[in-house]
């Protein structure tokens, strides 16, 4: 993948943290990733590239885990399309002002807690469609509403109105404006016959509730949750599922020898980075992260506010998704949020950051053994 940077020459040229080089500081990279790499990079992250249904391991105690992986799998046997007259079969067949599949919604719709699998499910079936790459996308709520915010309205409509198979991670409204976005663009995508796939913490008939007036737009979200089959997966969070606690926060100064001993580490000042991506979009914070093999930070505390949290939660999700381990010192991550965060409307996006940062915590405490 190629990232067009302004900095990033400049930072390989004043060290990256290989052998003998000073760490990199995230602060130092200001990314800037062209609309249509936006698209070409609309495919499952690195940590879900080999993922398959025959991968997922279901909880033996939750059976709709199970059952979601045969509903999936026959999902992603229905794309098939259909054979023309001269016997070959068209994956691509258009069916224009088709609002539903044969026998139900046109898209499927995983709700569960966090760690339960629905993104490991979400890419088995994106890895499962009969389409070519270029033909199925797999992107956020957020790297979609990215999108249209970078192509355009009707461009985004007509670059994915081709596509078989549209899957979104992470489907949460937090604003009226979304909504509405949202609403209009997947409505005209299922016209085209494109199917839809998406995960969330929040059934679709609850999408932006506790974050703005959801009674306003009750017809955009209704006619959104039209578009899916709801299926819940239960279970517990599979990231601590019989493992130890996570490790506790280390010192500044073991935090330094880490990111000095381990090549292609960054090392940062938490402040100073909570202060660096309110200056980057939240699209770029995948290109801010790449190539970065461990994130050490210094001084953890929680969040000031809101919306400084949000972002945060961005890049959690990015971290995660690349696999890259973090060390940290300070407070704990499950102190990140505030009580009242963890109350409000955006309780779930920090619940999973804390879940994600716990994860990617135990993974860096392998590079503080030696």
């Amino acid at each position: 993948m190629t990232i067009v940077s302004t900095t990033e020459a400049r930072i390989s040229e004043t060290g990256t943290g290989g052998p003998g080089e000073p760490p990199a500081a995230l602060t130092a990279r200001e990314p800037h990733v062209p609309a249509e790499q936006l698209v070409a990079e609309m495919v499952p992250p690195p940590r879900f590239d080999g993922v398959r249904f025959d991968t997922y391991i279901p909880d033996p105690a939750q059976p709709s885990q199970s059952e979601a992986v045969q509903v999936l799998s026959a999902f992603a046997g229905g794309l098939g399309g259909a054979r023309g007259g001269d016997g070959r079969r068209r994956w691509f067949r258009r069916e224009p002002k088709r609002t539903a599949a044969p026998g139900g919604p046109r898209g499927v719709y995983l709700d569960g807690g966090y760690g339960v699998g629905k993104t490991h499910l979400l890419a088995s079936l994106w890895h499962a469609a009969p389409a070519t790459p270029d033909r199925k996308a797999f992107g956020t709520f957020v790297e979609l509403t990215n999108l249209v915010g970078a192509l355009g309205f009707q461009q985004t409509v007509r670059t994915l109105s081709g596509h078989q198979l549209l899957c979104i991670d992470e489907f949460e409204l937090d604003d009226p404006g979304d909504t509405v976005l949202i609403s209009s663009l997947l409505a005209k995508l299922v016209e085209s016959g494109v199917a839809l796939a998406a995960t969330s913490n929040t059934l679709p008939g609850k999408l932006g509730e506790g974050r703005f007036a959801a009674a306003d737009f009750l017809r955009e979200i209704q006619g959104l949750s039209a578009h899916f089959r709801t299926l819940r997966i239960d279970g517990e969070d599979y990231r601590h599922r019989g493992l130890p606690k996570a490790p506790e926060p280390y010192g500044d100064e073991e935090v330094e020898r880490v990111a000095h001993r381990v090549p292609g580490a960054s090392l940062d000042g938490f402040p100073a980075l909570l202060r660096h991506l309110s200056r980057v979009h939240p699209s770029r914070y995948g290109a801010l992260v790449e190539g970065v093999e461990a994130v050490c930070l210094t001084g953890v505390s929680p969040v000031p506010d809101q919306a400084t949290a949000l972002r945060l939660v961005v890049l959690a999700d990015r971290l995660y998704d690349r696999e890259v381990p973090v060390v940290a010192s300070g407070v704990p991550f499950d102190a990140l949020f505030s009580q009242e965060m963890l109350e409000g409307g955006y309780r779930k996006k920090y619940f999973r950051a804390i879940s994600r940062l716990t994860a990617l915590a135990r993974d860096g405490r392998e590079m503080t053994a030696s």
